[in-house]
């Protein structure tokens, strides 16, 4: 189906599509999935006695593991096709995702502006080159043409030096996001023939003369699924056109002993045109807070650098950036919203740093040197905000085009101004460019979609938590919504990281909107919407809060008539997993479908796969017994009850998944279908060619969507996708 105006094909699609749909299943339901086998392992952790009735599951290897996930795909599938209007829902989502041109990064260097952009129609991310007086932009790098035949390639990062002569790029397969550095002559287009593997956190900084590179690297003989493949990783200075055998270690534990560093701990050297001072930012695990060393650039560059620091991680500075002999450090010390301080970059020092910008209204949220200052992102009332702060230390606000929330900032230290994203949930993206005088010029590179948005509108609302906080939440409807309770709604929460749910288009809802439905995002404690007390208000011991403010939210818009529990599904994706998997388990009967997308549900045992040390800063850890009492309260496995009548529960994992091990789905899966007597189904879906979704393509997401969005329908009574 190719692109048309939206309001065109809903009326054709409506029409004609739901009345097919509405059509009965010819197929009888499969009679149930593969049951998976009972092997108890015991423990007492602090006086606490566990079972795990699955803890083979860790194990890869086990003969029994890959044919019973395979088999759980297998069943997914059969009920999932079974619903009438699946396909015709998922033609629908692909038509409008196709039409969306998508940009994840712009950067300029040199003469040129660099664009990561999927374009209309296109299923994966392809990286362009617009060139002075060109009007249309060069393919660089199209990962299709590095794919095998049998799978598909993710382009990771990139990074272009600062003439803009060459180009870093990252790749991986089959949304593995195990990168192999490579290098792109910009001219030319051409690879050049150096490559490093274990680059998956490549982290690169240009040298400022670009001839070579600082660049993270996991430690050689690492192996996927180890509880320390991630430890011990190692930053390295790599040349153009030399062997990468020859690259000089800059950074890494055990290196320097003025710099103590963790085995979690990931090395970062920065450097920047103009100023002869390197930093080195060390990045523990998940922390948000970083580290910050600084030397001579041309001692660093030997491998001899006499580090001094900057701050620890007790001073709470989670962002920085360098400007002429300026060294700006955005820090939350006794300011939940966040103040900018500034020093001096080559003799730095905290204590006696001015306050660039104190703490606000606003949570400031990032930073970005440009040649003309400055650019601070910051947010209020959910909403995003921009200014400049220049060289005098006067702050004046960049006007945006229209209100929304802003991503890809993006500045070079040689030229004025910077780049920047602006969208809202209800307003397709535009890539933006503010000048110095603030102008802001709406750039070509995400051109409008071909379909209309004028029907769909959005709320925000505060909901009173149980405690008596308030919580904010959005919501997001056609005009023609229903609020009598009989819609179906989508409520998607998250809660970590202090990792903000900002007003975001999203092509995939605009059907789901269109058939009626309501999306609604709970901003729940454990992000960092309202600043880090917010995060720290929902993580370790005060975990519960994430997921009850979901709860109190759900219960909200219940009271509302926004929906009804028997059309309510919850969805929380990663890290989200803990707030819909103890959702589920602690209030069942709030609903009618829960989707646990790649979701943590096994928190007492997440240390044990790859990515489960670098976590611990965020979750705790069972080593202690603050640490063990708060995951074990996360632990939606732990928290199953058999004979509970649970709803429909829709899980899913991808093989490939470094983040969030795939036994942590099995195990919730097998919990739940050994455990519920409602009948409701409890499916567990696969993708055989993808990891955690970030490297997925726009297929594989449209076709989960459709998955989706028809399977809460179904169990939602909606009769054009009621299963006969």
């Amino acid at each position: 189906m190719t692109s048309m105006d939206r309001r065109v094909f809903l009326a054709s699609a409506s029409a004609a599509g739901l009345a097919a749909a509405a059509a009965p299943a010819k197929a009888a339901l499969p009679l149930g999935p593969p049951v998976a086998g009972v092997r108890p392992v015991t423990e007492t952790l602090f006086g606490v006695t566990l079972t795990d009735p699955y803890r083979w599951m860790e194990t890869p290897t086990d003969p029994d593991w890959r044919p019973w996930l395979l088999g759980q795909n297998a069943y997914a599938r059969q009920v999932l096709s079974q619903i009438p209007g699946r396909d015709v829902l998922a033609e629908r989502i692909s038509t409008v995702t196709g039409g969306l041109t998508a940009v994840a990064g712009v950067q300029g260097a040199g003469p040129f502006v660099f664009v990561e952009v999927r374009p209309a129609g296109s299923n994966t991310f392809k990286l362009f080159v617009r060139e002075p007086g060109v009007p249309e932009p060069r393919l660089l790098l199209d990962p299709d043409s590095m794919a095998a035949a049998d799978s598909h390639m993710s382009l990771d990062y990139w990074l272009a030096s600062p003439d803009g002569a060459h180009v870093i790029v990252g790749t991986s397969p089959a949304g593995s996001e195990d990168s192999t550095l490579r290098i792109i002559d910009t001219a030319t287009g051409a690879l050049l023939p150096e490559a490093s593997d274990r680059a998956q956190f490549g982290s690169p900084c240009w040298l400022p003369d670009a001839s070579g590179f600082f660049f993270v690297r996991l430690k050689a003989g690492t192996k996927h699924g180890d509880p320390d493949h991630y430890a011990d990783s190692v930053n390295w200075l790599h040349r153009l056109g030399t062997d990468p055998a020859t690259d000089v270690r800059i950074l890494a534990r055990g290196v320097d002993p003025d710099v103590a560093m963790q085995d979690i701990d990931v090395p970062i050297v920065l450097a920047q045109p103009g100023a002869p001072v390197a930093l080195g930012l060390i990045a523990r695990g998940v922390l948000n807070e970083v580290e910050l060393y600084a030397a001579p650039l041309d001692q660093v560059q030997a491998g001899k650098a006499p580090w001094r620091p900057v701050c620890r991680f007790a001073d709470d500075v989670t962002g920085v950036a360098q400007h002429g002999e300026d060294l700006y450090l955005l820090t939350h010390k006794n300011a939940p919203r966040f103040r900018l301080l500034k020093t001096s970059a080559a003799k730095p020092d905290l204590a006696s740093a001015k306050e660039a910008i104190p703490e606000g209204d606003a949570v400031l949220k990032g930073i970005s040197a440009a040649r003309d200052g400055v650019y601070v992102q910051s947010l209020a009332a959910g909403l995003g905000r921009l200014s400049r702060l220049a060289p005098d230390g006067s702050l004046t606000p960049v006007n945006l085009p229209f209100e929304g929330s802003i991503g890809l900032l993006s500045t070079d230290p040689l030229a004025d101004g910077c780049w920047f994203s602006l969208e809202s949930w209800v307003r397709p993206p535009v890539i933006c460019h503010a000048a110095p005088d603030g102008v802001v010029t709406v750039t070509d590179l995400a051109p409008p979609p071909p379909f209309d948005t004028a029907n769909y509108e959005s709320a925000e609302v505060m909901v009173t938590a149980r405690d008596g906080v308030k919580v904010p939440l959005s919501i997001v409807y056609a005009k023609t919504a229903k609020r009598d309770g009989t819609a179906p709604l989508y409520l998607e929460a998250y809660g970590a990281y202090a990792i903000d749910i900002d007003p975001g288009f999203s092509p995939r809802f605009l059907p789901w909107l269109d058939l009626g439905g309501v999306w609604a995002v709970a901003h729940v404690r454990g992000g960092g919407e309202l600043g880090e007390g917010w995060h720290k208000a929902g993580q370790k011991l005060t975990k519960p809060n994430t997921w009850r403010d979901a709860i109190d939210c759900a219960r909200w818009l219940i009271a509302e008539t926004w929906t009804s529990p028997g059309k309510l599904a919850v969805e929380g994706t990663s890290a989200g997993g803990i707030m819909v998997g103890r959702f589920l388990t602690e209030a069942p009967d709030l609903l009618a479908v829960a989707v646990v997308r790649v979701g943590d549900s096994n928190a007492t045992r997440f240390e044990f796969m790859e990515a489960g040390p670098a976590n611990v800063p965020e979750f705790g850890t069972i080593k202690d017994p603050d640490g063990f009492r708060g995951l074990l309260e996360m632990d939606a496995c732990q928290h199953v009850v058999k004979g509970t009548a649970y709803p429909a529960v829709l899980l899913t994992t991808g093989l490939t998944d470094p983040r969030v091990a795939p036994w942590e789905a099995g195990k919730f899966t097998a919990r739940l279908q050994a455990a519920t007597t409602s009948g409701k189904p409890v499916i567990l879906r696969v993708e055989t060619d993808a990891g955690h979704g970030l490297g997925s393509t726009r297929k594989q997401r449209d076709l989960e969507s459709a998955d989706t969005y028809a399977f809460i329908l179904s169990q939602t009574g909606d009769p054009r996708f009621a299963v006969k």
